[in-house]
């Protein structure tokens, strides 16, 4: 059945170009899916991606910029295998190749990275909502176990870098937009880039948003300052800040008759039980991050790596029955040495290290009595720690192979001080969870079948502990019984360019058995509860790739800007499905296809650009239909959506860059759920998506 899929997209479905192959020429800046480097920074090595053995996925600006950007799900659900949902606004859902079993809300078992700064906070959570669209220059996202070098962890890492100056420019930038539902946007940039790489850069970014749903607005600030300098030859300071002031209101799942009769309404209550408006449900933050990484060469050889960083948050949040606040302290390190030598005549490229986080948390949870605190349910004082070391090996063979090997060994520690209880124990107690040490190997073979055209084979492990939030859901249990999840990947594939570079593919299939599987449910006040299922079988094809349909007669390094047309799409077939689970009430759930998980997305659009500055780009994307429960007894309609952007952009007299655009969204006005609330009590598994909505806009800079 896999292979019928594969050949079906290879054959009937034009499918997107996986970015970042080789240096791009002047006319593939016209490309909303080409890099301007070809080098992957994931695994640590500087390897261009057609040299990775490993399934990656790559997002530029130009991707970000092809959309709204008021929200990063639709750039990056161009790659295939990777979901980014919302909720509501704001309230991102990440999976890459998996489910969203362990996420009903906030991104979990993916690690993500912030430059070389680890996003991911050491209680396992990554408040992903706290970064603009319009400062991100770079996603890459590394699909399955990346444990070599990341550490724990089973569903893949992502690497966030922000915008930089291009080499020897300076310039400042405004942009203002608005759109439907009370879209507001303004964000104002200054950059300069030195001698060799070094830069600054400082961004302000604000947003608003009434929403398209009743308690659904959102107010965002953001202030991040970047800088990177060379001390000396040997080398590289980098500074990295940022600071956020978030908050967005959670309007809350609706039943399928409520979704059908009003998909704008907030989630409706009685005397008995208010819903969201009433209780006032919503997410505020403050979050202040720093980080400093400063690289070392000391020969042609010898290098090392070193990251530090601190961060604090402030979150107040009120649900549907508890009204918590938090204050959290964090901060860590990461520090890598590196060689590049000969071993028998052959290039030897090893890296070893580790990473360390620690964390604390003030946590406190009331009864919330129409969006104020009252009485105190429980103060909570948790205290994480977490640490990995890890090491890695690439050795280049005769005949074009090139082999891959890592290893991690992995610590967990939670210690939470329960300081007072009114349900329980008014005198507090303290628990300690230590999770046992794991070591996850990796090993992959690579083969250069062409100049152009790579294959490869990997197998890696993962082991995903479970999160301070699973670990302490908000009922005021704390769920010792729960254990880590581990899961092995096998992976094979191909990636290269055909037809003289007019082609360009990605293909994967892939295998990944998870045991332990982490799952969640909903009880009947609202509370997320978790419980490990027994195992998943997580097996799938992707494919991506793009090419020319025209480009002008007049070589395209005459044209400024280049033009073209260019065909992309990314198409994933997952066929997963739960091995041995049984529920805590007795049912069997074995064989049944898994939570949240679609067997089928696909995401094409046509990229065109003249060189008069006029360009074009409509999108259609494409999710089949998926289970909202472990039993499969209730299922989310699969939907298609339209939408696209086109503009008018140039740079007059040689100085002055300007870009005025307009674009629609949902163009067909489809009533769909894009984030569901999985295996909800009372079947209120609906967060709609917004209906048709517009949007436009007028970005200016001056360069000098």
């Amino acid at each position: 059945m896999l292979h019928r899929y594969l050949l079906l997209v290879l054959f009937a479905t034009p499918a997107a170009r996986l970015a970042a192959q080789e240096s791009p020429t002047p006319a593939d800046t016209l490309n909303a899916r080409a890099l301007p480097s070809a080098t992957v920074v994931g695994y640590g090595q500087q390897l261009p991606l057609r040299r990775t053995a490993a399934g990656v996925g790559v997002i530029d600006q130009t991707i970000i910029q092809r959309f709204n950007e008021n929200s990063l799900a639709s750039a990056v659900n161009t790659l295939p295998g990777v979901r980014l949902e919302e909720r509501a606004t704001a309230s991102y859902r990440i999976s890459v190749r998996g489910s969203t079993l362990r996420s009903p809300f906030g991104v979990r078992n993916v690690k993500l990275y912030y430059f070389d700064i680890p996003f991911t906070e050491a209680n396992g959570t990554t408040p992903l909502n706290i970064l603009d669209p319009a400062q991100l220059g770079r996603i890459e996202v590394l699909k399955g176990p990346a444990g070599s070098v990341y550490g724990a962890g089973t569903g893949g890492v992502v690497r966030l870098e922000n915008r930089r100056p291009a080499a020897g420019q300076s310039q400042a930038q405004v942009g203002y937009s608005v759109g439907s539902y009370g879209l507001r946007r303004f964000t104002a940039s200054a950059e300069a880039s030195g001698k060799g790489t070094d830069y600054w850069r400082a961004q302000y970014a604000h947003q608003q948003l009434d929403g398209y749903r009743q308690q659904s607005s959102l107010r965002r600030d953001v202030f991040a300052v970047d800088g990177q300098m060379s001390p000396s030859d040997k080398q590289t300071l980098s500074v990295h800040a940022l600071y956020t002031d978030l908050y967005y209101q959670l309007p809350g799942g609706l039943t399928r008759a409520q979704f059908e009769q009003n998909p704008r309404q907030a989630r409706p209550g009685t005397a008995a039980a208010p819903g969201t408006v009433a209780q006032q449900g919503s997410y505020a933050s403050q979050t202040g991050l720093l980080g400093l990484t400063h690289e070392y060469r000391f020969s042609e050889r010898w290098s090392t790596t070193a990251t530090v960083y601190g961060r604090s948050t402030r979150v107040a949040t009120p649900y549907l029955v508890d009204w918590e606040r938090d204050a959290i302290l964090g901060g860590g390190g990461r520090a890598t040495l590196n060689y590049k030598g000969s071993l028998a005549g052959r290039v030897l490229r090893v890296q070893g290290g580790g990473e360390f986080q620690t964390s604390f948390t003030d946590s406190r949870s009331y009864l919330n009595v129409l969006g104020n605190p009252t009485t105190l349910r429980y103060d909570d004082e948790i205290s994480t720690r977490t640490g990995f070391v890890f090491a890695q090996a690439d050795y280049e063979l005769p005949a074009g192979f090139l082999l891959t090997a890592g290893a991690s060994y992995n610590r967990l520690r939670y210690q939470i001080a329960r300081v007072s209880s009114a349900a329980t124990n008014p005198n507090g107690y303290v628990v300690e969870q230590t999770f046992r040490p794991e070591v996850s190997p990796r090993l992959a073979l690579l083969k250069e079948l062409t100049p152009t055209i790579s294959a490869y084979a990997s197998v890696s492990t993962g082991y995903s502990p479970p999160t301070e939030a699973e670990l302490r859901p908000s009922d005021g249990s704390i769920n010792r019984d729960l254990q880590a999840e581990r899961g092995t990947s096998y992976e094979v594939g191909s990636r290269g360019t055909l037809l003289g570079g007019h082609l360009i593919f990605d293909v994967a299939l892939f295998d990944f058995e998870l045991r332990n599987t982490i799952v969640s449910r909903t009880d009947a006040q609202g509370f997320q509860l978790y419980a490990n299922s027994g195992n998943t079988h997580q097996r799938g094809a992707e494919v991506a790739a793009s090419g020319w349909l025209w480009r002008p007669a007049t070589s395209a390094e005459a044209l400024s800007p280049p033009a073209g047309l260019r065909l992309w799409g990314s198409y994933a077939y997952n066929h997963f499905r739960f091995g041995t689970y049984e529920s805590a009430s007795g049912q069997s759930f074995s064989g049944n296809r898994l939570t949240g998980t679609a067997p089928h997305t696909l995401s094409a659009g046509l990229d065109f650009s003249e060189h008069l500055g006029f360009y074009a780009s409509p999108t259609l994307s494409h999710q089949a239909m998926i289970p909202l429960n472990d039993a499969n007894t209730d299922y989310a309609a699969g939907y298609w959506v339209f939408g696209g952007r086109a503009g008018w952009r140039r740079t007059l007299m040689g100085r002055l860059a300007v870009d005025l655009y307009a674009g629609v969204e949902n163009a067909g006005d489809r009533r769909y759920s894009l984030g569901n609330d999985l295996n909800a009590f009372g079947g209120r598994y609906f967060q709609p998506a917004a209906g048709r909505n517009y949007y436009g806009g007028a970005q200016v800079g001056w360069r000098w």
